[in-house]
């Protein structure tokens, strides 16, 4: 199937670089992009996942890389790879991460708290510096990265996490004023998404979960998926340094 059959729009010229996006959040960002033109490459630590989502996406569109975020050969090979196929690396988004600890930060092993921060924070910074330098310094571009509403307020038995999503906000603010004005630097704080990733905290208890929601309902990949397209676009062009809450306003309710 050629680009032109597969129903897809125009190429927009655009090329992004979407982490841990075989699934969930991050595959919704990037069908989004698709959605619109961009070209995409999407990274995981799972190949055959990602085979598969590049072609679900349009493998005319789409490349997958597979590694583990925090693996700096990973990222250098991610970045070059971009650039070797689609020549420009326009937009990132950091959006791989893990969380594989429950319980209260008393009891936190802290070889599982590194592991959080190098995945979660540090292969952002990572990502970022090398696109910086294989594009956006002398062409411009811009970078979202997928925060949480669990960074903006104390969150219960998922600390590490949390504490973790506050440094991806404060790595925003860095980013976005470091790399001014060529490139817009901008993160998103979803409450809870209905993702694999996200399971534990909504499964076989949705209607309980989504009760505190005004709007009455859990997020899904879609409702991220178009809020990073808004924030890599020229709509936001006056946009940095920002953390976009989506939560289908669960903080209303946070003084009551």
């Amino acid at each position: 199937m050629t680009e032109q059959d597969s129903g897809l729009p125009e190429p927009s010229g655009k090329v992004a670089l979407v982490t841990g996006a075989s699934r969930g959040i991050g595959y919704g960002i990037a069908e989004a992009l698709v959605a619109r033109g961009d070209r995409v490459v999407i990274t995981g630590r799972n190949e055959d996942a990602l085979k598969e989502a590049a072609e679900k996406l349009g493998a005319d569109r789409v490349l997958g890389v597979a590694g583990k975020a925090h693996d700096e050969a990973h990222q250098a090979i991610a970045v070059e790879r971009a650039m070797e196929t689609f020549g420009r690396v326009d937009y990132l988004v950091n959006n791989a991460g893990t969380n594989p600890v429950f319980g209260p930060i008393a009891d936190l092993d802290l070889g599982v708290a590194r592991k959080v921060f190098e995945t979660n924070v540090v292969s952002a910074l990572g990502f970022a510096q090398r696109t910086w330098h294989a594009w956006q310094k002398d062409n411009g571009g811009a970078i979202v990265n997928i925060a949480s509403i669990a960074g903006l307020a104390p969150s219960p038995f998922i600390g590490a996490y949390g504490m973790s999503k506050a440094a991806m906000v404060n790595l925003t603010l860095q980013l976005a004023h470091e790399f001014a004005p060529g490139v817009r630097v901008n993160s998103i704080a979803p409450a809870v998404v209905k993702t694999k990733f996200a399971a534990a905290l909504y499964e076989n208890r949705e209607e309980e979960a989504a009760a505190g929601y005004p709007l009455a309902r859990l997020g899904v990949p879609e409702d991220i998926g178009g809020a990073a397209a808004f924030l890599l676009s020229d709509a936001s062009g006056w946009i940095t340094g920002q953390t976009l809450v989506v939560d289908g306003g669960l903080f209303l309710n946070a003084g009551v």
